[in-house]
């Protein structure tokens, strides 16, 4: 499977499952036959955007795109760029 397919095929399945928007894969690396990506969502939309609540998600899936496992790990402000800083 393609790379671009498995990150399309991993954002529809973390939406589906948690009825979150996507907004971008952050992260994407293959260990030991399995793909672990960094998924940000959107959790909150705000008034302005820039204060917009996105999830980060650490996910894991099978050889075939299957997601096997799935974790928010943090959450930010979309405006914020600082790894530090949790909302």
């Amino acid at each position: 499977m393609e790379m671009i397919d498995l990150l399309e095929r991993a954002k529809k399945q973390l939406a589906d499952t948690t009825g979150l928007k996507p907004e971008g894969v952050v992260r994407a690396s293959k260990d030991n036959g399995s793909w672990n990506l960094r998924v940000e969502m959107l959790e909150m939309c705000r008034i302005p955007p820039a204060t917009d609540v996105l999830g980060q998600y650490e996910v894991v899936l099978n050889e075939d795109g299957a997601i096997l496992r799935f974790e928010r790990t943090r959450t930010r402000l979309r405006g914020d760029t600082t790894e530090e800083q949790l909302v």
